[in-house]
């Protein structure tokens, strides 16, 4: 089991930025950031793969999210840019410890999820 610590949440108006934490006490093999919004369902927004740092993205955040990871601290990060309202939603960082090229951006390949952390974007 991975146990994961997100931090790095906040409000920021649209067309700003937010670096998202989530620091990992085990070793998973795959990890990923989904968002929730209320009422909404859970989505994958990007995922890695720690074995090959292939990584994955829904199409919405394409060109301004970045997935990364920092193996000294083991810490993952999910750089956000050029921010809009839709993007408001629960962060979450999620870990496994099966393999999968690229990641997965489905939530039901994580057993292991952090707490989530709020991100608000005002326009």
């Amino acid at each position: 089991q991975v146990q994961l610590t997100e931090s790095g949440g906040g409000s920021v108006q649209a067309g700003g930025s937010l670096r998202l934490s989530c620091a990992a006490s085990g070793y998973p093999q795959i990890m990923g950031w989904f968002r929730q919004a209320p009422g909404k369902e859970r989505d994958g927004v990007a995922s890695l793969d720690i074995i090959d740092g292939e990584t994955k993205y829904v199409d919405s955040v394409k060109g301004r999210f970045t997935i990364s990871k920092d193996n000294a601290k083991n810490t993952l990060y999910l750089e956000m840019n050029s921010l809009n309202p839709e993007d408001t939603a629960s962060y979450y960082c999620a870990a496994d410890l099966t393999y999968r090229y690229g990641g997965s951006l489905s939530s039901y390949h994580y057993d292991d999820w952090g707490q989530g952390t709020q991100v608000t974007v005002s326009s």
